[in-house]
Formats: C-alpha cells, structure tokens, sequence
C-alpha cells in the first residue's frame, strides 16, 4: 500500500512539472541583448506567439526556416550577394543579429558572417537532424531557427555563423 502511494505521488509530482515546463515555455521572459540605436544592452522581453500568429507573421519560406528548422536551398538567398552597409535582424522579431562588416563570403551559398553583433542576441543549441551534432543558432529573443555555427570560419574568430537568408531582414546604415 506505501509503494502503490508512493507511486502515485512520484507520477503526480512529473505530471506537474511537466504541466508547469508547458506553462513556462508559453510565458515571455526577461532577458537583455545589444541594441546599436541605444548604445549599449538593453533589457527586453522574449517574443512567445502561438504557430497560428508566427504563420501570420512570417513569410512561408520563413515560417519553414525558422519555426520548423527548415534550411533554404543554397545560393537562392538575395542577401547572399549583397553588399550594403547596415545590420541584420531577425525577420521574426527584429532583434538585431549581425552586422554587414562581419558578412564574408564562404561559397557555402548562404549568407555568412564571422560573429554576432553580441554574443547575447544569439542563442546555441545542439542539433542532430543530420545524424551528426551541429551547433544550431537560434534568435535570442524569438527562439527563431536561424542556421549554424561552425570552427571554419576566418580570422579574427575562425568561426563561420551559416544563416537562412530568409530568416533575416536587414536595417541599411544611416547615412
């Protein structure tokens, strides 16, 4: 009779830490990233919408990409080429991710860059849809898939941040 109560307690406590997990992951956080216009770190809030609102949001390609961890076929991206001065943001939320001194081209046929504009603007998780593990680079803010991180990068941080043109906007320099 005491296992049997025991039981039952331990799947009652799992059943509310789960339902509580849900709960968390559904509730928009603190959190502070870099913003250029003011300057310096700034505290915002995460974006949390439901799938119905991010396909009202996004573009199709978009909502692939960056909801479903989809990957855009390479060099189809128009931002591959481009040459413009300014930053790139999320195409989710606008977070600010990279700007375009930091773009190279890798002949990887996606847009690349050698560093973030902050560490805290991006997020890294583990990812082995290809079978293998890759580091999977996420907007700190939205939770929107953006692409992938790897060592082969150039001088000065020999990394190479592999982004889904569609998942990024872009901000022209102020003259």
């Amino acid at each position: 009779m005491k296992y049997a109560l025991l039981v039952v307690t331990a799947l009652g406590l799992f059943i509310l830490m789960r339902a509580g997990a849900g709960e968390e992951n559904t509730m928009s956080k603190t959190l502070e990233v870099y913003d250029s216009t003011a300057g310096g770190l700034i505290k915002t809030q995460t974006v949390v919408l439901s799938e119905a609102e991010w396909r009202r949001v996004l573009s199709a390609e978009a909502f692939r990409i960056m909801r479903q961890h989809g990957t855009e076929r390479p060099f189809t991206c128009g931002m591959l080429v481009d040459k413009g001065q300014g930053t790139y943001t999320c195409a989710g939320c606008e977070l600010e991710l990279f700007v375009s001194d930091h773009k190279f081209d890798s002949g990887t046929g996606w847009p690349s860059f050698y560093q973030p504009i902050h560490p805290n603007n991006i997020g890294t998780t583990t990812d082995y849809l290809i079978g293998y593990a890759r580091t999977e680079v996420h907007c700190a803010r939205c939770g929107g898939h953006l692409g992938h991180v790897f060592d082969d990068g150039p001088k000065p941080t020999g990394r190479r941040y592999c982004i889904n043109g569609a998942a990024l906007g872009f901000r022209p320099a102020q003259p």
